[in-house]
């Protein structure tokens, strides 16, 4: 389907999400199918020639990421979509687009692992993965929508990100949420909020292809400019060729790093339901946001103070916000389709209050049943 205007319309978030990928100006796609993600690839290699791009079926997910990175260091927005096991195949890829600062996007629809796992189950066991999934010290942006809205708004911000940061970015979805279909209102394209690179000035005599400006990223030099630019996966200086001076290299990779982090609270994107007087906070991402907010609903009808933090943001991790919200709350429940991977990110930060998973393997839903039995159980105690 192709939504050639603005308004409302009834999209699997898999197409909403390449339905916003066209409309954040993204001009590449390379992939390999493998689902849950597939529809995202299928979309590209319908509609992305009709806007004036180009999309390549590659051989593998190692090859895809490859040629993303390539059309990107050439200026353009480039994507691609995959899941867990082309995740892990793309690793040394991911490492090579953080070294060369190449802004791209890497949609992630979530399903059960490891290895092959359920190839049509969905799950939300790659939270680390998209965190670190790459060698050595480095910063990444991971987004997560948990409606079809979101799935289209989120890959605009992350395509936004993507080329502010100049960085990869990923969009972390699951499989319920990328299959699912619901309405979702498509704006004006004069409406959409659309970020480009900063480009470097042609005319400036002290041009360095990596000297970073005041927000630490360095202004963007395209392949085949007049302007001389070099990429590779080894440590360089500002001139962008290989050094291993270990002054250079800290400095290097302490930029990287801050160039995000600088900017943590900003990128931070999350929603909050109720936390103004919750007792009982349920921190929640993706798919297992909906049972939650429908427990939250049942447990106050019986006068039981529930709230929701719902994270948009994985990664840079929201440490400050946890830890003010989770201050208020006596009970701090966790739902997710792994055995507690954000649970245990979540615990860091919360002053040691009770934090309880509610885990589901096997590419079953939570449902809002599971998270009360837990709740019920633990207020009795």
């Amino acid at each position: 389907m192709i939504c050639p205007k603005e308004g409302r319309y009834f999209l699997q978030g898999n197409i909403a999400v390449g339905e916003a990928a066209i409309r954040s100006g993204a001009m590449f796609f390379a992939g390999y199918p493998i689902t849950p993600s597939s529809e995202i690839a299928e979309h590209a290699s319908i509609h992305l020639p009709i806007a004036g791009g180009t999309f390549i079926q590659m051989e593998d997910e190692i090859s895809s990421l490859a040629a993303v990175i390539g059309a990107s260091m050439t200026g353009v927005k480039a994507y691609t979509a995959t899941s867990g096991p082309g995740m892990s195949l793309m690793s040394e890829h991911i490492g090579l687009a953080c070294m060369v600062e190449a802004p791209c996007v890497i949609i992630n629809v979530q399903r059960a692992g490891p290895s092959t796992g359920l190839a049509t189950k969905p799950a939300q066991g790659d939270f680390f993965q998209f965190r670190y999934g790459t060698h050595g010290d480095h910063m990444i942006i991971a987004l997560s929508p948990a409606s079809v809205q979101e799935c289209f708004d989120l890959t605009i911000q992350a395509f936004n990100f993507a080329e502010r940061f100049r960085c990869p970015v990923f969009l972390a979805l699951d499989g319920i949420i990328g299959k699912m279909y619901e309405t979702v209102n498509i704006p004006k394209r004069n409406e959409i909020k659309v970020v480009n690179r900063k480009k470097a000035i042609a005319s400036k005599v002290d041009y360095q292809p990596y000297q970073p400006d005041e927000h630490l990223v360095p202004p963007f030099v395209p392949f085949g400019s007049p302007l001389i630019t070099r990429a590779n996966g080894s440590g360089h200086g500002i001139d962008g060729y290989p050094c291993d001076d270990a002054k250079n290299h800290e400095q290097l990779v302490r930029r990287l790093i801050n160039k995000i982090d600088r900017y943590k609270k900003e990128i931070s994107l999350f929603k909050e339901y109720y936390t103004h007087d919750a007792e009982v906070l349920i921190v929640s991402y993706g798919c297992s946001t909906r049972p939650a907010i429908a427990a939250m609903k049942e447990a106050r009808k019986r006068g039981i103070k529930v709230g929701i933090l719902q994270l948009q943001t994985l990664w840079p991790f929201p440490e400050e916000l946890i830890a003010s919200i989770t201050s208020k709350a006596k009970l701090i429940l966790v739902p997710e389709l792994s055995l507690g991977q954000l649970k245990s990110e979540i615990i860091k930060y919360c002053h040691q209050k009770p934090v309880i998973g509610i885990n589901k393997l096997g590419g079953v839903s939570i449902q809002p049943e599971d998270i009360l039995t837990v709740l019920f159980r633990e207020i009795e105690k």
